[in-house]
């Protein structure tokens, strides 16, 4: 049982501000990413990341044989809306500290939470395809950011979050899913474009903030232990829901925006304000 003097300290460390430099800011508005060492204390991921390996292990549904799986369910076990099963996850998704980086690197006022989702790469789990996260959501603004936390450290043979930086500036792509087609076209068109990759370890405690539109993908997980990471995915609080564009986007419009009206903020039960300027 964790003391209660301990807990408050681990929820102080979620909530008081991170020291992001004016630099930090600059270089993701240039390069679409931004990694960020001593982010969150090693208690905090210990403590925090049992209890979402827990969960993970008991909502999973995914149990096919590696060898049976499609490209993407060979990337990584996936549980979304983890915020809504437990409260400690909750305090966890809701951390105001990492909710106000996102709001700086974006240079906004408030954000609110479009879903929260575990990505777990098992012990053989395959690479992640090249794909941009925002063309799934239907929503109006290239103002939407994903935290990538990595719940122990995260060597190459795990296949850390790797980024194509400045792939946000350009159309290329976005109208492709995650797949085998996405890895191959993206994979030659960012080396023919000149794009330079990013792609190295996470130390415990650095995470990566990455636009909706940056490019990235991940190696496979050729370690012995589970690649476990826990991700957010923030918006503009003055975000409006767009016309979805593709199937996955009405997907989205009903399940995370509670199929709200088109041009309208996403302002539903399930996309709470998690930090605002005061």
């Amino acid at each position: 049982m964790l003391f209660s003097s301990n807990k408050t300290l681990l929820l102080r460390a979620l909530d008081e501000p991170y020291p992001l430099s004016a630099e930090a800011v600059r270089f993701y508005r240039e390069n679409g990413y931004v990694k960020l060492k001593n982010t969150l204390s090693p208690e905090v991921l210990e403590y925090y990341g049992t209890i979402l390996s827990d969960l993970v292990i008991r909502l999973n549904t995914l149990t096919k044989p590696m060898e049976e799986r499609t490209t993407y369910e060979r990337a990584f076990l996936q549980i979304m809306n983890l915020w809504r099963e437990n409260d400690e996850v909750k305090e966890f998704v809701f951390s105001r500290r990492l909710a106000k980086i996102a709001a700086d690197l974006m240079g906004v006022g408030g954000v609110r939470l479009y879903h929260d989702q575990a990505l777990y790469k098992e012990p053989s789990g395959g690479f992640t395809p090249w794909h941009a996260d925002q063309f799934y959501w239907p929503l109006s603004s290239p103002n939407t950011v994903t935290v990538w936390i990595p719940l122990q450290p995260t060597p190459m043979e795990m296949g850390p979050l790797a980024f194509a930086a400045k792939s946000q500036t350009v159309e290329l792509g976005r109208d492709k899913e995650i797949s085998d087609e996405s890895e191959a076209m993206l994979a030659e068109e960012l080396s023919r474009l000149n794009f330079t990759i990013h792609d190295t370890p996470f130390e415990l405690g650095e995470v990566s903030f990455h636009a909706g539109w940056t490019f990235h993908r991940a190696g496979p997980n050729t370690s012995d232990a589970p690649r476990k990471v826990m991700t957010m995915i923030y918006m503009d609080a003055e975000q409006t829901i767009s016309k979805p564009l593709n199937t996955y986007q009405e997907a989205d419009w009903q399940t995370w925006l509670s199929g709200l009206p088109i041009g309208s903020k996403p302002e539903g039960p399930l996309n709470p304000l998690l930090f605002a300027s005061e």
